[in-house]
């Protein structure tokens, strides 16, 4: 009896772990890492005044969506303070890179000193 319940769960894990591999998003294929596409335009991060008071500094890393045309479509989160993170990618957003040929993915570091 305990063997077909161990049998069971462990057909059930596989089953579930191959479900939800088959489930996990996959990055277009439109939207590549590129080697650096060149910025043309930067609006600098305005440095948050709870970051002021806390005296906080440091680096945040975005990765950033950039659209063929050069704007950016979306920011996410690498690393960084929480606190910095939001004034970051309110400034990459405006941010605008060279004209390509296709979307592109691009990693940005961006580092706060009071």
């Amino acid at each position: 009896m305990r063997r077909s319940i161990h049998r069971g769960v462990t057909t059930y894990l596989a089953v579930v772990a191959v479900v939800g591999l088959a489930l996990v998003p996959t990055q277009q294929a439109s939207a590549q890492p590129h080697p650096e596409r060149k910025i043309i335009s930067k609006i600098a991060p305005t440095y948050p005044e709870l970051a002021r008071r806390m005296h906080l500094q440091g680096a945040v890393k975005l990765e950033v969506g950039v659209k063929a045309d050069g704007a950016v479509k979306s920011t996410r989160a690498l690393g960084g303070n929480p606190v910095l993170v939001q004034a970051a990618a309110e400034a990459v957003t405006k941010w605008k890179f060279e004209v390509s040929s296709g979307e592109t993915v691009e990693i940005v570091q961006l580092t706060f000193q009071p």
